[in-house]
């Protein structure tokens, strides 16, 4: 075993499979069985707001949907389109901000200065994170093929002050193949719930779509998990393809 492999293992069963509440998460990596890659989003809850939804899939779009419309409070935090694309940009996130970076792309606007638009969210004292990734492939699309782009940024709560978001963009080198980076919302259960802190956190995403989907269920604690979802994307870029699991689904 890799020493990156080693670190990656041990990642997954301290923050994921031993973590009663990671909150939301985020993966991007790369694919063990192409050269493909895989972008991995989850949602956890404990309360009944939280978990009155489910994953809805139209094309290559993901999204969140309520069960009982009439038992939603607040839509603005719970219902969203987790995962959109463009021609040879993959976007995630856990909001509305998926949208936010979708159409500042469309013109001309860049990850960052979306970003720079969005707040933490103002559910106090919790001030959850806002977390997103990018996986921009448009290089390859080049002759000469070019490399691949990933950007993973969060957007947390100031210590000092939580009236003021501090912002962190990561841009890592690609991973090996069969290895991601991972944001999650918090570091485990609390009250109020502890921000995620540091870097991104290195993760195994081994096997095909379905096979990385079965990993990532099993290991999210079975009282909190909601919803899962894998994309495969090809190295070469094109439409994704998602897999995806929910705990509850519409009558």
């Amino acid at each position: 075993m890799t020493e990156a492999l080693a670190i990656a293992k041990d990642n997954f069963e301290r923050h994921i499979r031993q973590n009663a509440y990671p909150g939301r998460g985020l993966v991007i990596g790369r694919s063990s069985e192409d050269n493909g890659w895989l972008m991995i989003y989850w949602i956890m809850g404990r309360s009944t707001h939280s978990q009155n939804r489910y994953f809805a899939v139209d094309g290559h779009v993901l999204r969140t949907k309520p069960l009982d419309e009439s038992k939603v409070e607040d839509p603005s935090l719970i219902i969203y389109e987790a995962m959109l694309e463009l021609p040879g940009v993959y976007l995630a996130s856990n909001g509305d901000q998926t949208r936010t970076v979708y159409e500042a792309l469309q013109v001309g606007g860049t990850f960052d200065s979306a970003l720079a638009t969005r707040e933490r969210e103002p559910d106090a004292p919790n001030y959850t994170p806002r977390i997103s990734g990018m996986l921009d492939l448009r290089l390859r699309q080049l002759p000469g093929v070019g490399p691949a782009k990933l950007a993973l940024n969060i957007l947390k709560a100031n210590r000092a002050n939580p009236a003021l978001t501090d912002r962190f963009t990561y841009r890592p080198a690609p991973p090996p193949p069969g290895m991601g980076y991972c944001l999650t919302t918090y570091e485990g259960d609390g009250s109020p719930l502890p921000s995620f802190e540091g870097d991104p956190r290195l993760v195994p995403c081994a096997g095909d779509s379905d096979e990385v989907l079965e990993t990532y269920w099993e290991a999210l604690d079975e009282e909190n998990r909601i919803s899962l979802a894998v994309k495969h994307v090809s190295d070469q870029g094109g439409p994704g393809q998602i897999v995806f699991r929910n705990r509850f689904v519409p009558v």
